[in-house]
């Protein structure tokens, strides 16, 4: 949708008797919306979120056995009733830094048999009491689609593939037998599969140059799309625009992988620093820049290597995140300290201004929905008969808005109503497209121990 604002010369009003006599200037705006150029249909996948084994995001946050409102497999109820009301519709799964450590097998069979494992990603013990069962049940009561992650950070093709098998194979194979002992008959059809996290980060557990990721993300995509041709795979992007690995990262693994891969994602932190709030306000346009130079590294990537497909923009990691308290407060004695269950990390209060600054972040991303529109993404309405072709790289200018909480069908009205949350250990994750290319302002913090993270 275009929109286009004239400004007419200002007026003045008179001022009224008594002791106001300044005049003030009152400026006249003008708003064209042109209903008939939507952008493309916004897919249920936009709406999506992530739950990593951090903190407490799973252990006394999704889950907490013995809680007032816990139901007989320990889930919280009176959670699943805010996610449900949050209207999420994809949940990405098991991380985040998490899962470059990550056995999966670690996490199924029977509780009092699991191993209990440190997880050196986040300084903590895991005790696996949660694991690939529990949190498909609770995902299915949510109404959500898992976005399962694999680990390229200690492992690679064996392991994925044996998951991949253990998931949604149905014949008769010992992963899939082991699938049926373990209480689960029928297939859990995990379409949506991420190929490691944040592996350009030396934070990251197994981190690994852009060739080295690039052929291991090829290589074990090829395996598991041999397994099963209907999944679609994620390939990690820049862990924020700021790295200094960003745009030729995407370009070494898209020449490894363009032919494999469905996605690749975009990660996106903001925070107020030196009292700016001008700028934090304007994440959106940051993040409208970073999206845009994304989608012109896969454009010139598919063009170079004579491929005809689409490749989305899986931005599945994106939120307000004061990464300056936790690098230089909170994560000193996280770390050096004693190795527990289920610690308080990244527990951010939010203020209304930070509020505000999401509702722009989801703005721009349903600004940017005409790659959303693709295979495997499904609208929320019937496509227009007449979807506006791909946009070439520029700045989009922010669209109407209307009174809606949710976005319409098509992405002509964006209107986002914040959460009421205090606080939170969980990111949002969604999938968005691309125009322009100038920079983001997402802001990354030095790399520090193998455990740091700028983008959680």
């Amino acid at each position: 949708m275009g929109g286009v604002v004239d400004t007419a010369p200002p007026t003045f009003i008179p001022a009224p008797a008594g002791p106001i006599i300044r005049e003030s200037p009152v400026a006249q705006a003008h708003l064209r919306v042109h209903f008939d150029e939507p952008i493309a249909p916004v897919s249920d996948r936009l709406f999506g979120s992530f739950v990593e084994h951090m903190g407490r995001a799973v252990y006394t946050g999704i889950y907490e056995p013995g809680h007032e409102t816990a139901d007989s497999r320990g889930f919280r109820g009176d959670v699943l009733a805010l996610v449900r009301e949050l209207g999420a519709t994809v949940i990405r799964y098991p991380g985040g830094n998490f899962v470059s450590g990550f056995r999966w097998e670690d996490g199924v069979g029977p509780r009092e048999s699991r191993p209990v494992r440190l997880d050196v990603a986040w300084h903590s013990v895991e005790t696996n009491e949660v694991g690939l069962h529990e949190f498909a049940e609770w995902a299915d009561d949510a109404g959500l689609e898992i976005m399962q992650a694999v680990n390229l950070g200690t492992r690679g093709i064996d392991a994925a593939a044996a998951l991949l098998e253990y998931s949604n194979h149905a014949g008769r194979t010992a992963r899939a037998d082991e699938r049926r002992a373990n209480g689960r008959e029928a297939p859990f059809g995990i379409t949506l599969w991420c190929l490691g996290n944040e592996m350009d980060g030396p934070w990251q557990i197994g981190h690994k140059t852009a060739d080295e990721y690039g052929r291991l993300a090829a290589e074990t995509g090829r395996v598991m799309k041999w397994i099963d041709p209907s999944i679609e795979l994620v390939a990690a992007g820049s862990s924020n625009a700021d790295m200094p690995t960003f745009g030729e990262w995407e370009r070494t693994v898209l020449a490894h992988s363009a032919d494999v891969i469905d996605h690749i994602s975009l990660h996106a932190y903001y925070e107020e620093t030196g009292g700016d709030v001008a700028s934090f306000l304007a994440s959106g346009v940051g993040l409208d820049r970073y999206i845009g130079e994304v989608a012109a590294i896969i454009d010139s990537s598919l063009a170079e290597q004579g491929l005809d497909k689409s490749i989305g923009i899986s931005v599945d990691e994106w939120n307000v995140w004061y990464q300056s308290r936790f690098n230089e407060v909170d994560k000193p004695p996280l770390f050096s300290g004693d190795w527990n269950e289920h610690p308080r990390i990244i527990e951010d209060e939010y203020s209304v201004t930070d509020a505000v600054v999401v509702g722009s972040l989801l703005m721009a991303l349903l600004r940017n929905a005409d790659r959303a529109a693709r295979p495997g993404a499904r609208p929320r309405s019937t496509p227009s008969p007449s979807p506006r072709p791909p946009r070439a790289a520029r700045c989009c200018a922010p669209r109407s808005r209307g009174p809606r909480s949710r976005p319409r069908a098509t992405a002509r009205s964006t209107c986002s109503t914040p959460s009421r949350s205090r606080t939170t250990t969980a990111s949002c994750c969604c999938w968005s497209t691309a125009t322009s290319t100038p920079r983001s302002r997402s802001r990354s913090t030095s790399p520090g121990s193998p455990a740091h993270s700028p983008a959680r």
